[in-house]
């Protein structure tokens, strides 16, 4: 089936039903903390921060995130290390990053309560993957994340991750790199329309590089430059599913922000219930501009003016879809 001709699939839940529950949320964000938003003392939630990233000690993660304003970061954990064709035999072990799995992101969390969560991951094809991300779901993780491993979107290993996700109503965040994390984006409609309970994430290159109708897949072109076309298919995934969210972080998010500016404004506007910042920056500093998650928040900030609007973005939309 044509990415063109993707519509009935579309989920069954209702929009209405969608559209009422974002209203008593909204509602209730006196409740939520959100409310406290100031434009020198914002109200933040991270959703997207590693571990070990890069050789990052923990001392100099706590100190970045305290840089950065963040109030509470959710930490993602890598899979266990692997040399088999889904992690390119080793080599995105640690999400190609360092980055530090299940147990060390659980210990970390635990010890510093209110401002660190955790997800849950594994790679999907390994023994038992399921089995040890519900695990560490009963031990509290927010969200399955990070995926980012070599396989198609639509594998029964794959399916099996969503279907435990809409279990236990924890969102899954998936790493979309064409040729690299999790192939068979333009096919990724069917799964959105298969399992309308899973609540997905998208994140990486080849999701925001589709926010152009004009782009077309190019491993060489992965940060592509120039004005949007509006109605690429990562617009029509979050428009046209209520289960769809996007994650504003790393080099990729930054990019789709600063390419073409009129567009992100209007793109930010029309998905303002679908968008929810994240960092997933390696640096050691969380200021200037060698800071990417400090570089995403000035960035939204100079393109979003309105208190209650920004506040979705940087707040509420993450307490909703992962109950933080």
């Amino acid at each position: 089936m044509s990415p063109d001709n993707f519509n009935d699939t579309r989920t069954r839940i209702s929009r209405r039903q969608f559209l009422g529950e974002a209203t008593l949320v909204a509602g209730a964000t006196a409740l939520s903390g959100c409310d406290t938003l100031q434009s020198d003392s914002p109200v933040i939630i991270d959703i997207h921060q590693h571990l070990g990233y890069s050789g990052r000690g923990d001392e100099v993660l706590l100190a970045h995130q305290r840089a950065m304003g963040i109030s509470k970061t959710v930490l993602l954990p890598s899979g266990r290390a692997m040399n088999i064709a889904s992690t390119h035999e080793g080599a995105s072990n640690g999400l190609e990053a360092k980055c530090l799995g299940n147990e060390a992101c659980y210990r970390f969390a635990q010890a510093h309560p209110g401002s660190y969560v955790f997800g849950a991951n594994e790679v999907p094809d390994a023994p038992g993957a399921t089995k040890e991300i519900e695990r560490y779901i009963k031990f509290g993780a927010v969200i399955i994340a990070e995926q980012k491993f070599g396989i198609e979107c639509d594998s029964s290993q794959m399916q099996r991750i969503y279907q435990l996700a809409a279990d236990y109503k924890v969102p899954v965040l998936m790493h979309w790199q064409y040729q690299r994390y999790n192939y068979g984006f333009e096919r990724f409609h069917k799964m959105l329309g298969k399992y309308p309970s899973t609540k997905f994430i998208g994140h990486a290159q080849t999701w925001w590089a589709h926010i152009d109708k004009a782009y077309r897949d190019d491993a060489s072109n992965l940060y592509p430059k120039g004005l949007v076309t509006p109605g690429g298919l990562t617009d029509r995934y979050l428009s046209d599913f209520p289960n769809m969210f996007g994650d504003l972080s790393a080099g990729s998010g930054l990019n789709a922000l600063t390419r073409d500016e009129d567009h992100a404004r209007d793109f930010l506007f029309r998905h303002q219930d679908k968008l929810l910042y994240g960092s997933d920056c390696n640096d050691e500093t969380g200021t200037g501009t060698q800071c990417q998650g400090a570089e995403t928040l000035g960035t939204l900030r100079r393109l979003v003016k309105a208190p209650a609007f920004l506040s979705k973005l940087l707040c509420l939309n993450a307490k909703r879809v992962l109950r933080v």
